[in-house]
């Protein structure tokens, strides 16, 4: 016979962590793009020479990052006290993946 009540305690849980750590990352996200730290990602060439973008393309969007961190209207204080809210979200975000594989684990809990 299946507990309900423990189910939806266990439901209920994993669905606020879920949604912890899903906000913690695109909160941290979110302050990195304030900080001036635009997140560009090189395009990779492919072993069949296919290309994600074209190099063209890469250089547009990597001048659009670049005025953007001109534009920043944030002091640098402003901006360093942004780059340090975001290492602490992706650390609280880290550690709360580590707690719930604490609490999967059973190995953790002799």
């Amino acid at each position: 016979m299946i507990d309900w009540a423990a189910f939806v305690v266990v439901f209920a849980a994993s669905l606020i962590g879920g949604c912890v750590v899903v906000a913690l990352y695109a909160l941290g996200t979110r302050l990195l793009a304030v900080a001036g730290r635009a997140l560009f990602v090189e395009p990779v060439e492919f072993t069949d020479a296919i290309t994600v973008l074209t190099p063209e393309k890469a250089a547009k969007l990597q001048r659009k990052a670049e005025k953007a961190q001109r534009k920043n209207p944030l002091s640098a204080g402003q901006k360093r006290l942004a780059l340090a809210a975001a290492c602490v979200c992706f650390t609280l975000c880290g550690l709360a993946v580590l707690y719930g594989l604490y609490l999967i684990i059973p190995f953790f809990h002799q």
